[in-house]
């Protein structure tokens, strides 16, 4: 195993035929016969062993992707991105895809432990999303998703497949604490909640959160809270090792089981969250709501990265198209999180497209908590993109960065 300075140095340097070219296609011809049965033969014969979040790294999925492509096997397993990375970098031959997240993409590349995997490959890219193809002129093109999951401007081949996506804010008891006093980062270190906030385990994630509720109390004036200078980080690290000290958190949470929990008990009434985790604490029955922070959302992209000597290229590269097809998206959208690909659209029922996407009213019986008539926290796609604080990068400053985390740990 390589230690944590090492790893840190380094981050700076079966169906028919058929079946297989439909469902790998999205319903699009696209391989003549002969082309068919090499890829269906190829699939045959290799596994996918993948690791990453449940979010997408689930047993269903992973079942139906096995039945539509012909794969030999198909497995998962389910890591932290640090816990992962730290697997991956140590040099593990376990796994032939990580399903990690944008940021987290030059981990891989600057120690060359990841191979691209050229556009032209995935039957299903044509009906990808703007967002991961057009530069946003509101950021540097390095400080958003498109920058990040391309080799190069020329946008041929990929670091990373989009998978899912979505922009992040916080979860909170809406019997506790009301919507103008949730609806901001800083409500997590608001003192008022003392003992009863909770702080995402990732330190690319706790840092930002930091940042952007120390601009809002007037404390710092940091233009790009993902990319941090020293000094900034610096700065953050004092302000989150006093709101540790005073006692703030109830927990540092990084298992999503772990935060439905610790929410659903009333033991945390506000903390950052994942949108799913506010849908299975209402699915309980108990209150929670997902705010809509007045600094804007933390915007972020998960999806399968091919990793550099497996010998089962053709299977990520499947894998990587299947979650392009349309099917896969339904199950992670009535989560609460977002396809990238306008495929969805065909494929999931409208009145749900409409509830998950365009910001309609719910029709239908109650599903989890969701009842006739209610919206969707924070409204459409359009409206939610649109007030986007940031999105996730890898830090210029990375190796400070995780130097004050462990600081903020052991204090």
């Amino acid at each position: 195993m390589i230690d944590r300075t090492e790893l840190r140095r380094r981050s700076l340097l079966k169906t028919t035929t058929g079946m297989v070219a439909l469902a790998m296609g999205a319903g699009t011809p696209f391989l003549n016969s002969r082309r068919a049965y090499a890829a269906a033969d190829t699939l045959a014969k290799e596994q996918l062993r993948t690791i990453g979040l449940s979010v997408t790294v689930q047993e269903r999925i992973l079942a139906d992707f096995k039945a539509k492509s012909g794969v030999g096997s198909a497995t998962g397993t389910a890591a932290t991105f640090p816990d992962a990375q730290t697997k991956i970098l140590s040099g593990s031959k376990d796994y032939d895809c990580w399903e990690t997240i944008g940021e987290r993409l030059p981990a891989l590349v600057q120690t060359n432990n990841v191979t691209a995997i050229p556009a032209s490959a995935l039957k299903n890219w044509a009906n990808i999303r703007d967002t991961f193809t057009k530069p946003n002129p509101k950021w540097a093109r390095k400080s958003q998703i498109v920058g990040q999951i391309w080799t190069d401007d020329t946008e041929q081949s990929l670091w990373m497949v989009p998978a899912v996506y979505n922009y992040d804010s916080v979860g909170y008891n809406p019997d506790v604490v009301d919507a103008e006093e949730a609806n901001t980062w800083a409500a997590i270190f608001d003192k008022k909640w003392k003992g009863r906030s909770g702080l995402n385990t990732d330190p690319l994630i706790a840092f930002g959160q930091a940042i952007m509720a120390m601009n809002t109390l007037g404390m710092s004036d940091v233009k790009n809270p993902g990319n941090p200078s020293a000094q900034q980080i610096d700065e953050a690290s004092k302000f989150l090792v006093s709101k540790k000290k005073e006692g703030q958190f109830r927990a540092l949470w990084g298992d999503f089981g772990e935060l439905v929990n610790l929410l659903a008990s009333g033991e945390m009434v506000v903390s950052d969250a994942w949108q799913p985790a506010v849908m299975a604490v209402k699915a309980q029955g108990k209150p929670c709501k997902y705010a809509v922070p007045k600094e804007g959302y933390r915007a972020w992209t998960i999806g399968p990265s091919l990793i550099a000597g497996s010998p089962n290229r053709e299977a990520v590269i499947a894998y990587a198209d299947y979650w392009l097809s349309g099917p896969p998206g339904i199950t992670v959208s009535e989560q609460g999180y977002y396809s990238p690909t306008t495929n969805i659209e065909q494929v999931m029922p409208a009145d749900k497209y409409a509830f998950w996407y365009l910001g309609k009213p719910w029709k239908g019986p109650p599903d989890r908590g969701i009842k006739e008539g209610d919206l969707r926290d924070g409204g459409s796609l359009a409206t939610r993109a649109a007030n986007v604080a940031y999105w996730h990068q890898w830090p210029d400053e990375y190796d400070r960065l995780i130097q004050k985390w462990d600081e903020f740990l052991s204090a």
